[in-house]
């Protein structure tokens, strides 16, 4: 356990402190040049896109862009808004929330590209769609080895480590709220999630559609309390985040890297623009236009950070809460709402955390799915595949919290730099995309999209089989 440990250690140091902080900073901004500010320009886009009802959608081909926009929605929101924040303060200081924000601006324009891409090289499976990454590397560059790469690191990753994590804070709340035995919250999980990934996509679909929602509802509503209850508070707050993310003391004692490796790092765990994650579910979707899943998966960014992970910012740093021997990650959370409205906030916690990571465990599982069959149709292969995710749920529920994060820190990080290189030769098609939206948007029209619509586009079998504009 050491040897491993150590050798986590040693892969995380290179990834997080050598090459990630600059790809993705870097990358977001220069998407965001590029693309003139797109996170801004189109925020109001956004929102109308999310409410729309796709013409194609009456096809009965694929799932609708908001059904795409709750599954990324339920692996984005999990562990990450409520412990990973708790582990962002505790390991960088109230900076990390600062550089958190920083990676989920830019971030946001990362996510258009990403999520536009796998819109234009998804392809038909049945009256579905999939795609993602490791579909644009394999038809858009030529390298099916990178996608080989890729599938097998967001199936590890997401379908196996991350479910870990996800599995692991429940059972920490729940340990905490209820003394509850860790291996009967793993049982039980196990059960509820055999019973959702066998059912397939729509079954998916669906229960992501009725938890996310009402778990984020319920969530914000009570951390407004909170801020309401402190509204005096909340200037000197924000002005602790950003003193301690450039304040000469952190640059002094080494400080300012803490806060921005950890804020970044957390960041994409929660986030996950950029990281390749999202794009999987953008690709399910039916709509006439692939810049329609860009616009909504960028939004997921800003719900995910902006909002939801500063909402459990402010409701610790408002009780100022360090971490102990007997205090990490979720019980941070814990700890600093029960200060905030009484004991039974460990009990609501431990609720919403079940609904939070159980969602993410179900939105986890697809991308797993859809790069299994892009490695391999065959469905014995994804029966194995759905036996070992529900076996990483009992494993993570009682395993150690260290290891777990680590793991899922180094697996994050190196699909995340493969995504990265991706996007980065492919973002041209990306801009020309966006470019042909918007000419539309300003004729008046509904954007409609084929693959003539971008001269030379190759490989975009879904689009090429469409109708040419009229």
């Amino acid at each position: 356990m050491d040897f491993i440990n150590n050798v986590v250690s040693a892969g995380n140091t290179v990834l997080w402190s050598y090459l990630l902080i600059y790809l993705l900073i870097g990358l977001g901004l220069y998407f965001t040049i590029r693309t003139k500010f797109v996170q801004v320009r189109y925020f109001g886009e956004m929102f109308k896109l999310l409410g729309q009802k796709d013409t194609l959608s009456k096809e009965g081909r694929g799932i609708s862009s908001l059904q795409a926009f709750f599954i990324s929605a339920a692996s984005r929101i999990g562990t990450g808004n409520l412990a990973g924040v708790a582990v962002a303060i505790a390991l960088g200081g109230p900076g990390a929330i600062f550089w958190m924000w920083v990676i989920a601006f830019v971030g946001m324009a990362s996510s258009f590209i990403e999520s536009t891409l796998a819109q234009v090289y998804k392809v038909r499976d049945g009256d579905q769609f999939r795609g993602g990454p490791a579909y644009y590397m394999q038809k858009a560059l030529g390298q099916k080895w990178m996608g080989v790469l890729f599938a097998i690191l967001i199936t590890l990753c997401f379908g196996l480590i991350f479910n870990a994590v996800q599995a692991n804070t429940i059972s920490l709340a729940f340990e905490s709220a209820f003394s509850t035995n860790k291996t009967v919250i793993g049982l039980v999980l196990a059960v509820f999630t055999a019973i959702i990934i066998f059912g397939g996509l729509k079954r998916v679909a669906a229960a992501t559609q009725i938890i996310v929602p009402v778990m984020a509802v319920i969530y914000l509503a009570v951390a407004l309390f909170v801020v309401i209850l402190n509204i005096t508070e909340i200037p000197s707050v924000i002005g602790l985040i950003f003193a301690n993310a450039f304040g000469l003391q952190e640059v002094v004692g080494g400080g300012i890297g803490a806060a921005l490796e950890n804020g970044i790092r957390r960041g994409l765990f929660s986030n996950e623009a950029g990281m390749g994650s999202a794009p999987n579910a953008a690709a399910t979707a039916n709509v006439s236009h692939p810049a329609k899943q860009g616009f909504i998966q960028s939004l997921g960014v800003f719900f995910d950070t902006i909002i939801i992970c500063s909402s459990t910012a402010f409701i610790i740093l408002l009780f100022d809460v360090s971490p102990n021997g007997e205090l990490s990650g979720i019980q941070i959370t814990q700890a600093a709402l029960s200060s905030h409205i009484g004991d039974w906030a460990q009990i609501f916690v431990a609720v919403a955390i079940l609904l939070f990571a159980f969602s993410s465990i179900i939105g986890n599982y697809y991308y797993g799915e859809t790069n299994i069959e892009f490695l391999n149709t065959n469905k014995a292969w994804l029966f194995i595949y759905r036996l070992a995710v529900i076996g990483m749920v009992v494993f993570g529920s009682v395993s150690g919290f260290q290891i777990v994060w680590d793991l899922a820190d180094l697996f994050m990080g190196a699909m995340a730099v493969t995504n990265l290189i991706a996007i980065a030769l492919l973002s041209g098609i990306a801009f020309a995309v966006l470019k042909d939206y918007v000419k539309q948007r300003k004729e008046g029209k509904d954007p409609e999209f084929t693959a003539s619509s971008i001269p030379g586009l190759k490989h975009a079998e879904v689009w090429e089989k469409r109708k040419e504009k009229g």
